[in-house]
């Protein structure tokens, strides 16, 4: 960038006079023995008093174009790519897809290349490409290593949703992608394809183990966390940054044109903060860049580091130095705002710079203080979170579980183990590969084929169970009551509960083959068997609210019976123990089976619901024999 001609001009500009000419470009009146400029400001005598008034007391190298009524300087400019996705995530777009604008109406790469260094030119320093998915461009490569020329631009990064990106990264690498921003919602290969509805967990943990070998530190991991979805994981995701140079980013989820965006489903940083604080009380807060969208905070001795997007409970409005490119060539000056102004029809009308930097400026300048609208909508919605109590909370306080980890994650680490990786990023990125059996958790003991290749053997009693001569929830007049838990000891409690669904052969085929038309029937009935684990107690009336620690949800396919069987675990600690979790649990997953079968068969059959095992509490344990 020119630094020093473009104070010149801003000075020249405060104190010269000004008028127009009949094509409305403006032009400055020279002073005696100056030579006459280009018309290359804007007419301040049309600028907001605001802006007006802190140009004259902020004199300095940056263009006034890029420079907003509220003395934000824009520098961080972000280019669409494209339309395209090849993924379907549910917080981004509907499972249709959106229409796409026509190609003749994108901007070719040479009209994105001379935007960029028009605006490289008035002071821009980082670029970040973004689409759709931007590795899907063919000529990315290209692009990059042309946006690398600019003088003065100081960084080039990339936001990626991680599918394509362990191939090309090296070539990218090489043309100059300075950093990287890889998207990825949760760790549990099942509710991967289920958020995204595509395959390709594994593809992305092959970007993520590229980007680190190649050297790039930190490599941000973007998760969206969304209430009832993945809201669980984000413990396992700050797990990971001990032994690896990752920072992982927390998104507030945020709405979309057909994302269905509810406010329940949000997620606020604070509450997320409390969560990470009772595991690592001494996580402490790092510095905030300026102009930062990010609260970084980092466990001391740990490699990485978390941060926090508040997008939507704090946002950051006031220090925004971000504009936006569409692929279209539309210019949004806020992410949120619905005014854009195209600079593909000038740029194609012939504009000169002059008259594209006059249009940039006027959309700068208009820019609001914050996206307004956004937040009058987040205060008419009723609070995320009621005022209740940490054990009381079914939100992610409560879940605890701290190895989610699923026996099909891909092996990502083809040599040696990098310095301190710890054992729990271990078990992520080097189990092995799926057959048609799943889990939502890793024991250490877990085959990788199944989830019990073999029969076990019949278990015994630990003892004799007592018995109670009377209903618990039953009071003296016979009437149903919840029993009083308050005086009970906090105990170690955990529950297995199974269920068995005879399929039929034809069904059953499907199923193993995964052919249904409706989707992955497996995959379905485990998300299904944990969501009800963690909602039983609105599910059975006299149930009280347990803050599970660990939900597990296992589904084996039984040749010999054309069936599936179904086996749910849950842990907690409390006053009260957790069998009905795990039993609610197992139903609810051959519920779910049972529905994405039915179009198949109606002759399906839902068995032996029954508590395997239970320990903890003062009645005993139990073990089915």
């Amino acid at each position: 960038m020119a630094a020093q001609p473009v104070s010149r001009m801003l000075r020249r500009v405060l104190r010269s006079s000004v008028r127009s000419c009949s094509s409305g470009a403006l032009v400055t009146q020279p002073h005696p023995g100056e030579p006459s400029q280009p018309a290359v400001e804007p007419l301040l005598s049309q600028v907001p008093s605001g802006r007006r008034r802190f140009l004259r007391e902020h004199a300095a190298p940056f263009s006034a174009f890029l420079t907003d009524s509220f003395g934000r300087r824009h520098s961080y400019l972000r280019i669409s790519l494209t339309e395209k996705c090849n993924l379907r995530c549910q917080y981004c777009m509907p499972e249709e897809g959106v229409p796409l604008t026509p190609k003749a109406d994108l901007l070719t790469t040479e009209e994105i290349l001379t935007l960029a260094r028009l605006f490289v030119k008035e002071g821009v320093d980082k670029i970040r490409l973004t689409g759709g998915e931007p590795l899907i461009r063919p000529d990315v490569v290209d692009i990059v290593a042309q946006l690398h020329q600019l003088e003065g631009l100081r960084t080039i990064g990339v936001t990626t949703n991680g599918i394509n990106l362990a191939r090309l990264l090296p070539q990218l690498q090489e043309a100059g992608l300075s950093t990287i921003n890889i998207s990825l919602d949760t760790l549990v290969p099942a509710k991967f394809e289920f958020i995204v509805r595509r395959k390709g967990f594994r593809k992305v943990m092959e970007g993520i183990h590229k980007a680190i070998e190649l050297g790039y530190s930190p490599v941000k991991v973007n998760c969206v966390v969304m209430r009832g979805l993945n809201e669980d994981e984000l413990l396992d995701f700050v797990a990971l940054t001990e032994g690896l140079p990752l920072d992982v980013r927390f998104i507030e989820y945020m709405p979309f044109d057909g994302n269905k965006w509810n406010f329940k489903k949000m997620v606020s940083y604070k509450e997320m903060l409390d969560t990470l604080r009772q595991q690592w009380p001494e996580l402490e807060k790092l510095p905030e860049e300026e102009s930062s969208t990010a609260k970084a905070f980092k466990i001391p001795g740990f490699r990485g580091r978390v941060s926090f997007i508040t997008s939507m409970s704090e946002h950051f409005c006031g220090t925004c130095n971000r504009l936006r490119i569409t692929a279209d060539g539309n210019l949004k000056v806020c992410l949120f705002g619905n005014s854009e102004v195209s600079l593909r029809d000038h740029l194609r009308a012939g504009a000169s710079e002059e008259e594209l930097l006059r249009i940039i400026g006027a959309a700068v300048g208009r820019k609001k203080r914050q996206h307004a609208e956004l937040f009058l909508m987040c205060q008419d919605s009723p609070p995320a979170v009621p005022s209740i109590s940490f054990r009381d909370s079914l939100h992610v306080q409560g879940l605890r579980h701290r190895v989610s980890f699923s026996s099909q994650t891909v092996t990502l680490w083809k040599g040696g183990w990098p310095p301190q990786v710890p054992r729990l990023a271990q078990r992520w990125l080097a189990s092995g590969l799926p057959q048609r059996h799943y889990s939502s958790h890793l024991d250490s003991d877990a085959n990788p084929k199944c989830l019990s290749p073999e029969p076990r053997a019949p278990a015994t009693p630990s003892g004799p169970l007592p018995t109670s001569d009377q209903l618990t929830h039953v009071d003296r007049e016979g009437q149903a009551a919840m029993v009083d838990v308050g005086g009970k000891p906090d105990t170690e409690r955990v529950a297995m509960a199974s269920a068995v669904v005879l399929l039929g052969p034809v069904a059953y085929k499907l199923v193993q083959e995964n052919q249904l038309k409706k989707g992955d029937a497996l995959v379905v009935a485990q998300l299904a068997g944990i969501q009800a684990a963690k909602l039983t107690s609105q599910l059975i009336p006299l149930c009280h609210h347990v803050a599970l620690s660990h939900v597990q949800v296992q589904l084996e396919l039984d040749s010999t019976r054309h069936a599936v069987v179904v086996r749910a675990s849950c842990r907690a600690r409390g006053p009260t123990g957790v069998e009905m979790e795990a039993l609610t649990s197992a139903a609810v997953a051959a519920l779910a089976l049972y529905d994405m079968c039915k179009a198949v068969s109606r002759d399906i059959v839902l068995a032996e619901i029954k508590l395997v095992s239970k320990t903890g509490g003062q009645r005993g344990d139990f073990h089915r024999t």
